[in-house]
Formats: structure tokens, C-alpha cells, sequence
């Protein structure tokens, strides 16, 4: 088991270096948006979405794969297809906006007169090596009416899900279901709040 590791650890710190030198990632990777099945009324409310915060390690395109420490590394060869902060914040717009129970949900410069910001931070968005090989996704997010910036509601929200290392097919596939959790989970609060 720890050989495995030091071997994807090993293998995650070449990353920058060989994909420069290969001239990018092989594969590219996307987020599905949250199943939210939410029952209710439709709101006359609109929600701005701003870009989520996140710690360098997580602000890239790299899929993280974290050990004790935590040490973070990547898997080789293979990305996001944009920075994760970026494909959160576009995912969470879609799931919301495929609820159907608000008037407008959108990003920055959209031109929305907006009642709300769902303002959030990424906490975890990776695959766990500690213990058992898991997919983590954990994201603190706040409701702020935005006509007098006071804070409506905040939560922390986050799943986790069984994964293997074995392939980045396989560890993606993982981190989607948390983040299908996840997504569906902030969408409901959100409509509950607003």
C-alpha cells in the first residue's frame, strides 16, 4: 500500500515538468452539474454565483491527490479542463439554474439585478490517501443579500466517496459523485434560503 503511494506521490511531482515537456496533459477532465430533484414553488429571487475561493494547491487545473501532511501532489498527464475554482463556480450555476425555482441565476458581469451572492470556499476537492483511498469534496459556502451585504445563511457542505487510484478515469469518476452531493446539497440550501 505505501509503495502505491510513494509511487503516485512520486509520479505527481513530475507533473509540471513533464507536462511542459510533453506539450500538455493528455486527457482533460470536466465536472457533471449536481442532480438536484428539488420539489417547491419557483422563487422570484436572483443568485449571483462568484468565483469560489481555494488555496493555491486547489486554485489549478491539476487534480489533487493529497497523503499525510497533508503533502499534496497530481496525477500525471492529465487536468481539469479548466481550474477547478472555475468549473465549481460554472457547475453550481447549472445545477442551480436546472432547478427551475429561481428567476435568474448567473456570474459576475452578467448584467442581473441580483438579490443574493452565493460567495464559497473550497475546502477539499481531492483524492485522500490516509487510511482509505477516498474522494473528498468540501465546500463552506454563505448567502449574502446583496442589497445590505448581510450573511442570510452559511454552511459547510461536503461528501465522500470510496475511490480507486488505480487510473485518473477512476478517480474522477469518484470525485464527481462527491461533488454531485455536494452541488445538489448547496442548491437546495440555497433555494431554502433565498
Amino acid at each position: 500500500m505505501m509503495g502505491r503511494r510513494n509511487v503516485l506521490i512520486g509520479l505527481g511531482a513530475g507533473l509540471l515538468v513533464s507536462g511542459c515537456a510533453a506539450g500538455g496533459p493528455a486527457a482533460l477532465y470536466g465536472l457533471s452539474a449536481g442532480s438536484a430533484e428539488i420539489q417547491g414553488r419557483p422563487k422570484g429571487r436572483q443568485v449571483l454565483v462568484p468565483r469560489p475561493r481555494a488555496v493555491k494547491a486547489l486554485d489549478t487545473q491539476y487534480i489533487a491527490v493529497v497523503d499525510r501532511g497533508p503533502v499534496y501532489s497530481y496525477f500525471p498527464k492529465v487536468s481539469w479542463a479548466d481550474a477547478l475554482p472555475s468549473l465549481v463556480q460554472t457547475k453550481v450555476v447549472e445545477t442551480l439554474q436546472n432547478t427551475g425555482l429561481l428567476r435568474g441565476v448567473g456570474l459576475p458581469g452578467d448584467g442581473l439585478l441580483i438579490d443574493y451572492q452565493l460567495q464559497m470556499e473550497i475546502r477539499s476537492f481531492e483524492i485522500q490517501l490516509a487510511n482509505a483511498d477516498k474522494a473528498v469534496v468540501e465546500i463552506s459556502a454563505r448567502l449574502v443579500n446583496d442589497r445590505n451585504g448581510r450573511t442570510v445563511s452559511s454552511r459547510i457542505f461536503k461528501s465522500e466517496v470510496a475511490a480507486s487510484t488505480a487510473s485518473p478515469d477512476k478517480a474522477v469518476e469518484a470525485l464527481n459523485r462527491a461533488a454531485d452531493q455536494v452541488f445538489a446539497d448547496i442548491s437546495a440550501w440555497t433555494i431554502q434560503n433565498v
